[in-house]
């Protein structure tokens, strides 16, 4: 006697021919299960074997987007009993208050922490120069670091600040601390006021390497000029997030006429 059974949904074919390596792909859409609700913290990943079934796909390519998703903590591994959903958060950036980074994913219960590209002091940009009203020959220390929420790469972000207002900076930071943390306890700079531009971009080579995005993925790109309580600007920083973790709050309101 014929039974009425539901099919089991089967996942759609990965593109061949996009360009994308299909481990990219593969990682793309497991994140998208996690984020959705399907797969959810705590619970198994399916194993490399009925992924590459259903993806149709050798179990190389599965484990080589497993390895990936375990490198930004999106699941995590127990030896022995296999391989578990850890969760992900999509972090806010709220732009009524003036946060750091640190400040921020404390506050949305994230543990920060930061990767050194580069620091040095170095003559400014043009665009520097003008955004932080310096003379030509003033010169500036650059930070670069890869910022991290749990294990998740985040952003990137090159901060600016003329050396003449901490000129030992170079020999005292430890760059994976809270730079206006230091800036406020060691230099009495306390930043106040920020005046920051977003746009909407595609992941450079640089942001596909460190922040392990799929080639031409959305990003947001942020520049920022941070002021002090007398008005002085003390940092020009420009960096990249990724548009697929970050979304930005905002809080508008109508004038009485």
């Amino acid at each position: 006697m014929p039974t009425n059974r539901k099919k089991t949904p089967q996942p759609s074919p990965l593109d061949r021919w996009s360009g994308i390596p299909l481990y990219h792909q593969i990682q793309q859409r497991l994140m998208d299960q996690i984020e959705s609700g399907k797969l959810k913290p705590g619970e198994p990943l399916p194993s490399i074997h009925r992924i590459a079934a259903q993806m149709g796909v050798s179990q190389m390519t599965v484990r080589q987007a497993v390895k990936s998703l375990c490198n930004m903590g999106v699941i995590y591994s127990r030896q022995g009993k296999g391989t578990f959903i850890s969760g992900i958060k999509m972090m806010e950036r709220d732009f009524r208050q003036v946060l750091s980074f640190s400040e921020e994913m404390k506050a949305r219960g994230a543990k920060p922490h930061s990767e050194l590209l580069s620091l040095n002091i170095q003559m400014p940009s043009q665009e520097t120069r003008e955004a932080l009203a310096l003379g030509e020959n003033d010169k500036v220390f650059c930070l670069r670091r890869v910022r991290f929420a749990d294990s998740l790469p985040m952003g990137i972000e090159s901060s600016c600040l003329p050396v003449h207002l901490c000129p030992d900076l170079l020999e005292t930071y430890d760059p994976s601390t809270s730079l206006y943390q230091v800036l406020t306890e060691k230099y009495g700079i306390l930043v106040t006021v920020t005046d920051e531009v977003i746009e909407v971009g595609k992941a450079s080579a640089e942001d596909v390497r460190y922040l392990q995005l799929a080639p031409k993925s959305p990003i947001f790109l942020f520049t920022r000029v941070s002021y002090l309580e007398n008005g002085m600007p003390a940092e020009h920083a420009k960096s990249s997030y990724r548009g697929d973790r970050y979304r930005i709050v905002n809080r508008l309101m109508r004038t009485k006429r």
